[in-house]
């Protein structure tokens, strides 16, 4: 009997699994030894319909593969992965469906038709009747045609913002829960190491309490709505020698633990995380899918993680293709099984049958793979999977009535982009209207990213991951254009558009028409930028690296050619990345940076272009000055820092972490230290006072860093501990407290312990890494103190009114 022969639960006793009155460890361990050695390790697969690219094939525009596997050493594996029917994979039963709406455009209907044939073979082919789990990607809103594209994750921490991110989140949990999908393969929560790498765009910073805060945010939101969110990179990735895709990560235990791990703990801990994906990355040496420090040690043993471990794709025959420490793909799906890996993902080829012939041969413990399958199927029992009322029709109600793009979702999109949008400097042109400015008569809109809205958007949203292998389908949503937008903003401005240059080819061809039209204009709005796109299909996203920090293509000659019109530029960088601007901007009459703000960004940059929109946002990341000096991200230890002649390169960033100005003025002062000397396992409050000395309202992010002034390790010169957002009406002014626990202060220690360690630690609060006006000290008293699994990862903070001044 399958599930789709299932009366009612009065006609017949119920097998304890589908007992939905029993607790999910017993229903598991019920069905667990029901269930056969094959079908156990059938749990362990996964099949990805529709990506059944053949070698040669990856050139074909109208293939509709999305996979990361258009590149030569990987044919193979990419081969195989697609030669196995549907029927083959799920013949002892199958862990997940991969990609159903994900893969080519669908609609909602259509993906749900398609869910639920795909379910109903599952289940036939299963002894038991366990459907799969329904994964998807989400790291700008659903991936699927005709979803809300929201600004990317970089955009995110420019807002600062936990509460509005966890707010999409669960928006974007919401749409998928309607379809029938179970799993969304985000948040990103690599934290930037260097700005070269072409992921820069999925991740929200180089801070790890910055990525802490708001993906345990996301993790919240998603799974609020039903969805698992699954925590990715785990863990390194970001960190690759040279900033090159896939790279091997030089990296060692303690800065992988102090920078990189902070995140991902956090969204265990405090978001509730249930599934985790390993990196592609090895890290001094050990590749990750086959780490059990990583897997097993750490994230279940010190952490105290429940959930499930999914390969990201490929990385299980990864470890024979490409960092060959299996022999072939069988022995890889050994190695990662014995990690900790659960489920293998797109397809199964390393998690094949060929497990339970290792079992029964005395090679493989079945305590491995019982230990996977359980994991998996006490996530599908507590989804409702292996209820008795449970039909693959009825998880797909939703989809008949649901708008992907409605607009409340396009006004929540909105609120996002305009607050994510970065002020750089305002210079003598913006806000273009208002404050007595009576408004250009003649605008010139000039740059490769002026007229193209796919440059508002990731690599992983879908008009740019899945719609350039279909053309005519265009972008699936409403997404105005720069141009569009200011056309409807400044409607008494008459508007001259010249493309200038391409994103990225070196054609200098348009370069007169874009100069004669600023020449003829009074305000020249200059949009420069990123192409989003996969595998050197454009200049930011998966495998899009940069050499240096140089505006792609001629962009930057383009912008020094314009400021010598002597016409004002207001220079508008739409990038995934931030880019050296040091050559342009003292040419530059004001300099905006927007971080891909997705399909309502066009509206949010105009209006931070005329003044309606007042401008909030932070920089997640530092703007370099020069294309190939690296500055590091601003977390270097004194020796990281400018360096007084030593070096002939100047580290120092064009703006620092955590910049961003508005249209009126805040002053932070009145720093109060709640006590002077507190033990190493106590805590102390740190306030101030924020004004709004402006003439009119807005929001100021008030920044918490921390410094060690001793130390048994070379430790960063600062580091952001807290920060929350404040709104104050003109001439307001509010208290903000924050309540540091000493476990805030922790730190890796040289024998690898987390410890607090006696002694001073600086306290500086104000808006940006380098703009501390506030500084106080804080004596850490008693003996070496070791914290571990409940150490304090948040500091709260408390905004109270202050009144009017």
């Amino acid at each position: 009997m399958t599930a789709l022969d299932r009366t009612s639960a009065a006609e017949r006793i119920l097998p304890p699994w589908q007992d939905p009155t029993r607790p999910p460890a017993e229903r598991v361990d019920a069905l667990l030894a029901e269930l056969t050695l094959e079908e156990k390790v059938g749990q362990l697969g996964s099949r990805w319909i529709g990506n059944d690219m053949r070698p040669g094939q990856e050139e074909e525009p109208d293939d509709e593969a999305a996979g990361p596997l258009n590149v030569a050493p990987m044919q193979d594996v990419f081969a195989a992965s697609g030669t196995v029917p549907l029927e083959e994979a799920a013949r002892h039963g199958l862990g997940h469906l991969t990609r159903v709406f994900g893969s080519a455009p669908v609609t909602p209907a259509q993906g749900a038709a398609e869910v639920v044939r795909l379910q109903r073979e599952v289940v036939r082919r299963s002894r038991l009747g366990i459907p799969a789990l329904v994964h998807e990607e989400c790291l700008t809103g659903f991936t699927t045609y005709g979803a809300t594209v929201y600004p990317a994750a970089i955009a995110w921490g420019a807002t600062f913002d936990p509460e509005l991110v966890e707010r999409m989140a669960a928006a974007i949990g919401r749409d998928m829960r309607a379809v029938g999908v179970h799993q969304g393969l985000s948040p990103v929560l690599d934290v930037v190491r260097d700005y070269r790498w072409g992921r820069v765009e999925e991740t929200m910073g180089e801070d790890p309490y910055l990525v802490s805060m708001l993906g345990a945010a996301y993790v919240r939101g998603l799974q609020s709505a039903g969805i698992i969110a699954t925590l990715k990179h785990f863990a390194g990735y970001s960190a690759s020698r040279g900033a090159r895709n896939h790279g091997p990560v030089p990296m060692g235990r303690r800065e992988l633990m102090d920078m990189i791990l902070p995140a991902f703990e956090t969204a265990i801990v405090e978001g509730g995380a249930q599934s985790v994906m390993n990196s592609y990355s090895d890290v001094d040496g050990v590749p990750a899918a086959a780490d059990p420090w990583l897997l097993t040690d750490l994230l279940r043993g010190e952490w105290g993680f429940t959930g499930t471990v999914v390969s990201d794709y490929w990385a299980v025959p990864f470890l024979a293709t490409t960092h060959r420490v299996a022999a072939d793909t069988g022995e890889a799906g050994v190695q990662a099984l014995t990690a900790g890996v659960d489920v293998e993902l797109p397809d199964t080829l390393g998690f094949g049958q060929h497990l339970a012939e290792r079992v029964r041969r005395g090679e493989l413990p079945e305590s491995l793979v019982d230990r996977a399958a359980r994991r998996l199927l006490t996530q599908k029992v507590r989804l409702g999977l292996l209820d008795p009322d449970w039909t693959p029709e009825k998880s797909v109600t939703g989809a008949q009535a649901v708008d992907l793009d409605s607009p409340a979702n396009r006004a929540l999109a909105r609120e996002i982009a305009e607050r994510s949008v970065v002020l750089l400097d305002p210079g003598t042109a913006l806000p273009l209207l208002g404050e007595g400015r009576p408004g250009p008569r003649r605008v010139a809109v000039v740059g490769p990213c002026a007229d193209d809205p796919r440059t508002f958007m990731g690599c992983y949203a879908f008009p740019n991951h899945v719609l350039p292998r279909h053309p005519g389908l265009g972008l699936g949503v409403q997404a105005p254009s720069l141009l569009d937008a200011l056309r409807a903003e400044l409607p008494d401005a008459e508007l001259v558009h010249e493309r200038g240059c391409d994103v990225r080819d070196e054609d200098r061809s348009g370069f007169a028409a874009a100069l004669a039209a600023a020449r003829a204009s009074d305000l020249c709005v200059a949009v420069v930028g990123d192409l989003a796109g996969l595998f050197g299909q454009g200049t930011s996203g998966e495998g899009c690296d940069a050499e240096d920090l140089r505006l792609p293509g001629v962009q930057e000659d383009l912008l020094t050619e314009l400021a010598a019109t002597g016409t004002p530029v207001v220079v508008v960088v739409v990038s995934g990345r931030p880019y050296a601007l040091g050559a342009v901007s003292g040419g530059a009459a004001a300099l905006v940076q927007a971080f891909m703000p997705g399909e309502e960004g066009g509206a949010a940059i105009a209006g931070v272009l005329s003044g309606r929109v007042q401008p909030s946002g932070k920089l997640p990341v530092q703007i370099p000055r020069n294309h190939g000096g690296q500055p590091g991200t601003y977390l270097q230890p004194p020796l990281g820092s400018d360096s007084h002649g030593i070096s002939n390169l100047d580290p120092t960033p064009l703006f620092p972490f955590g910049h961003g100005v508005s249209y009126t003025t805040f002053e932070v002062g009145d720093l109060r230290v709640g006590d002077a000397e507190v033990p190493t396992d106590g805590e102390f409050t740190v306030s101030v006072r924020v004004r709004n000395t402006g003439g009119r309202a807005g929001e100021e992010v008030v920044q918490l860093y921390l410094h060690d002034l001793l130390a048994q390790v070379t430790r960063p010169v600062r580091q952001l501990a807290g920060f929350t957002r404040v709104r104050l009406e003109a001439g307001e002014s509010a208290r903000v407290t924050f309540t540091v626990h000493a476990d805030r202060t922790a730190f890796t220690g040289r024998d690898l312990r987390r410890v607090v360690e006696p002694g001073d630690v600086e306290v500086l609060v104000g808006t940006s890494a380098s703009d501390l006006p506030c500084r106080g000290r804080v004596r850490l008293t008693g003996p070496l103190r070791e914290v571990g699994r409940g150490r304090r990862l948040v500091t709260p903070a408390v905004v109270e009114p202050a009144g009017r001044s």
